[in-house]
């Protein structure tokens, strides 16, 4: 038995685009319709939300920290409209309005079915893996993020499922996989993982996603660069953006991205396929002409990189699957672009 998941990268619904939220949450106005018809085929959609969702809260004070990203309680309901099954809030913005905004934000995804992971009341909820059924098949989800330390969760702290990797796996991560993998089919492992406007994983990030693997994650799916990277095996090490209001990087077009939906059951991917997204200001709809090609082009590098082959299908590309080897130095100097790119409205 095999199922479809969708799975977008870092959804940033703040700022700019909260704002728009406040004022409507049409659907229309945010997520073409053509792309929405896509996401319906899919048994389950997974993305990685880059905000709070909460009315209040104070800004979270710390160095090196220039963005905070909050998006209105009617965010909640945008995203179950868009078929939104789950999140991972293990990232650098789930406390940018602090422990409160956190709760609202679980609080208000909860009012609408979606389920949270990554982030909790303490340590303990923040590491719990969620376990849906969908198509039939139990799916696991685990998520963490490297980065910051002073969002990480402590016993009696609210915070992220956080993970220093670049120490190596916490021995946390792979016994709760591990564990995992007795009670359900499949285990998707989504770690926030990386800097920002990087075009290639860095070499620790390679090792952590053999680690993973090895812990028993049936497919790894990573975010945090903002731009998608290549694929090796059953390691998506970078998803890219779904919306936002950013500044776009000359090189990097980080308006240009994917959407991913992978057809897998309890041995691994069966099929990787991914619809070229371009991100608009505050609205994401599926890549066309130039846009479509680059998006192409930049997967074809970033993969052969890794030893992994693709192709086309209509609209789609097409990831060959079970090939790739995913280790070695980086090579990508020409798209590598600088990290923590802040030009105009900026990432986080």
């Amino acid at each position: 038995m095999s199922i479809t998941v969708a799975l977008a990268g870092d959804t940033m619904l703040g700022r700019g685009v909260a704002e728009r939220v406040s004022r409507s949450a049409d659907l229309n106005d945010f997520f073409s319709g053509e792309m929405r018809d896509r996401l319906a085929g899919a048994d389950f959609f997974l993305l990685n939300l880059e905000c709070c969702v909460s009315a209040r809260g104070v800004l979270w004070d710390a160095p090196g920290k220039p963005f905070h990203f909050r998006a209105p309680p009617q965010a909640a309901e945008l995203l179950a409209g868009l078929g939104v099954g789950c999140v991972t809030l293990a990232n650098n913005h789930a406390l940018d309005f602090g422990y409160d905004a956190l709760r609202d934000t679980r609080r208000h995804l909860d009012r609408v079915g979606i389920r949270c992971v990554g982030a909790g009341d303490g340590l303990a909820e923040a590491r719990r893996p969620v376990e849906v059924t969908a198509g039939g098949l139990r799916l696991g989800i685990v998520a963490c993020g490297d980065h910051p330390r002073d969002f990480a969760a402590a016993p009696h702290r609210p915070g992220i499922a956080h993970a220093a990797l670049t120490d190596g796996v916490p021995p946390w991560l792979p016994a709760v996989i591990g564990e995992l993998r007795t009670r359900v089919d499949a285990v998707l492992v989504t770690p926030h993982w990386g800097p920002n406007m990087v075009g290639e994983p860095l070499p620790y990030v390679r090792a952590a996603a053999g680690a993973l693997v090895e812990a028993g994650a049936t497919l790894v799916a990573g975010h945090s660069a903002h731009v998608f990277h290549g694929v090796a095996g059953r390691v998506l090490y970078d998803l890219g953006d779904f919306i936002d209001d950013y500044a776009v990087h000359p090189v990097l077009r980080n308006d240009l991205g994917l959407l991913w939906l992978v057809t897998l059951d309890q041995h691994g991917p069966v099929r990787l396929r991914a619809l070229p997204l371009k991100l608009d200001y505050g609205r994401t709809r599926l890549a066309e002409g130039a846009d479509w090609c680059w998006v192409r082009d930049r997967l074809t590098l970033a993969c052969a990189r890794m030893g992994t082959s693709v192709s086309e299908d209509g609209r789609e590309i097409v990831v060959e699957v079970g090939t790739g080897h995913g280790s070695g130095p980086a090579q990508d100097r020409g798209v590598s672009g600088r990290p923590g790119f802040r030009a105009g409205g900026g990432v986080g």
